[in-house]
């Protein structure tokens, strides 16, 4: 999953590029590229916990589970393991 808050653009209010950027949306600049591949999930990076800009109220829980209104819903089957 590649972070909400990255934007690829070409200018912001001060800079002008010929190509799309990385643009972090919580930092308001552009990033380099290496902090674009942490925002894209390269590389086995994880951008709720890699990224030191990321919003840590939104980050998962250090276990990665998901609890409350992002859970599935608990519907009490028992699912198979696809790679079975």
């Amino acid at each position: 999953m590649t972070c909400p808050y990255l934007n690829y653009q070409q200018s912001d209010e001060e800079h002008e590029f010929e190509n799309d950027r990385p643009y972090c949306t919580v930092a308001d600049s552009f990033v380099s590229p290496m902090q674009a591949d942490i925002c894209n999930d390269r590389h086995n990076f994880d951008h709720t916990s890699d990224c030191e800009k990321f919003p840590d109220d939104e980050a998962l829980p250090d276990d990665g589970a998901l609890d409350g209104e992002d859970a599935p819903p608990d519907d009490g089957r028992v699912h198979a393991d696809p790679s079975e």
